[in-house]
């Protein structure tokens, strides 16, 4: 029997429900309520009003608290938040243990930050007109923050929205992937278990689009955190409110460069991991590998070996390396990227078919042509693509050529190639001898140009959902 979630929104009632089905088998997993236009309202004026009401703000001490106990419970149910997990957004176990810890360890860094962060003094004194003054800065919440999360990783991107407005004292309302909600509903349940009054962090689906632009546009915002696709995180912005601060999380077409003198045998294992795990479904998962042509076939050999290798299946079970596809039809548009690449020319050295419904072998492409999806769009499916370079300059601009910037990686033994690339590449982050999707959360994370605005990662967010506020006093005695 399905579980049922209702509407986390106090005073309101649900209007329909959610389905949720496992993307491996489509088994029903549970039944999530969802908010009509009353509900909406309901959510958006209890955290503006929880907000205008300073006297009502949870301090810091209880803040932390909460957290804390939050930390606690967690780690007691580690192992049933990573299967919800898995169930629902198909990334296989082991995967979604570490996704589980990482998201553990989020709320701890809330904490953390907490802790240490702390004002400036701004010089006063230096002149006839600031004689006599002191200036100092303090933090204080933004305001309510609306944060719209994507279904990749369905526990740990919640905590990467909820914990920093939390724990700087913003109200939040969240609205969850609505193929993976009740790993959101877990977490959610768990911070009230910890202590959290409901109001403070309200969460909900809406039956539609464009319910849910409304709230976007709704003026008692403050922020907006959205994880998703560039069309939708673009259009949203749009619609924000005069004032309203955001943060957009999109994807990207990751690029590696490999140079002639690197360690292969270190490169490949890394290489395979960040363009399978999770079926390649990783805003910065391996896609588009450069390699010096000396070494590119035999590089892009080896790395269909390993592909051939990994356990496809249900990411339920212990062994399973890469599970299923979010959705039947994102198999089916994978699919149909990769079979245009080997039409245009692509070697096809492993994959390029459907296992199941669900499931896609994981696909490794040599020398697809430049303007095909597969090199030229986010592929978020289990496809890696390896072109040869004569230049390391080509690969370079190669890797430059579209209109999105998160983060790549060069492998080479060669200092000075590692700084030329790293200084050339149009990238937030360059990772030297290690795989694009290489990320700790207390790191900035962040999308250039097309793959998103602001910084992610913990305090980074946290600096985000608050202001600065200057205080300014004059006094005989300063």
């Amino acid at each position: 029997m399905p579980e049922h979630y209702p509407l986390l929104v106090p005073g309101a009632t649900g209007a329909g429900h959610t389905e949720v089905v496992a993307p491996f088998d489509g088994a029903p997993i549970a039944t999530v309520e969802q908010a009509d236009r009353a509900g909406v309202e309901q959510a958006l004026a209890t955290a503006s009003s929880l907000f205008r009401d300073r006297d009502a703000w949870l301090s810091a001490d209880r803040r932390i608290d909460v957290l804390g106990r939050t930390v606690h419970i967690m780690h007691q149910r580690r192992e049933e938040l990573a299967l919800e997990a898995a169930r629902e957004g198909g990334k296989p176990l082991v995967d979604s243990l570490i996704e589980v810890d990482r998201a553990i360890d989020g709320v701890k860094l809330c904490i953390e930050y907490l802790r240490t962060q702390a004002g400036t003094e701004i010089p006063m004194g230096l002149n006839p007109a600031s004689a006599g003054r002191l200036a100092f800065t303090r933090h204080e919440p933004i305001g309510p923050v609306l944060a719209f999360s994507a279904f990749n990783h369905p526990l740990n991107l919640i905590v990467h929205q909820a914990g920093p407005a939390l724990a700087v004292g913003c109200p939040v309302i969240v609205k969850p992937a609505a193929a993976t909600p009740t790993s959101c509903w877990r977490f959610v349940q768990i911070l009230y278990e910890a202590g959290l009054p409901p109001e403070w962090c309200q969460v909900l689906l809406t039956a539609d689009h464009e319910l849910a632009t409304e709230m976007v546009a709704d003026r008692r915002v403050g922020f907006l955190s959205f994880i998703g696709s560039g069309r939708v995180g673009w259009m949203l912005r749009s619609h924000l409110a005069p004032g309203a601060r955001c943060a957009l999380e999109h994807g990207g077409v990751a690029p590696v460069i490999v140079a002639a003198d690197a360690d292969l045998d270190d490169a490949l294992p890394l290489l395979a991991k960040a363009g399978f795990y999770h079926a390649g479904q990783v805003c910065v998962s391996v896609q588009r590998v450069f390699a010096d042509r000396a070494i590119a076939h035999k590089l892009a050999e080896r790395l269909a070996e390993k592909a051939k290798a990994l356990e496809v299946g249900d990411p339920t079970l212990p062994g399973t390396e890469v599970g299923p596809l979010i959705r039947h039809s994102e198999l089916q548009r994978v699919d149909g990227w990769v079979q245009e690449a080997v039409a245009g020319g692509a070697e096809l050295l492993c994959g390029g078919k459907a296992i199941s419904e669900s499931c896609y072998q994981p696909t490794v492409l040599f020398d697809p042509p430049p303007d095909s999806r597969v090199m030229t769009h986010e592929v978020f499916g289990p496809v890696v693509c390896v072109s040869p370079f004569d230049a390391i300059d080509d690969a370079i601009a190669a890797a430059n050529s579209l209109p999105y910037a998160f983060q790549a990686s060069v492998f080479t033994r060669d200092l000075d190639t590692a700084l030329r690339v790293d200084r050339r590449l149009n990238a937030s982050a360059v990772m030297v001898n290690d795989h694009t999707a290489f990320r700790v959360d207390w790191m900035p994370f962040a999308g250039l140009r097309e793959s998103g605005l602001g910084v992610g990662g913990i305090p980074y967010t946290m600096e985000d959902m608050q202001i600065k506020k200057l205080t300014v006093i004059r006094s005989r005695e300063l």
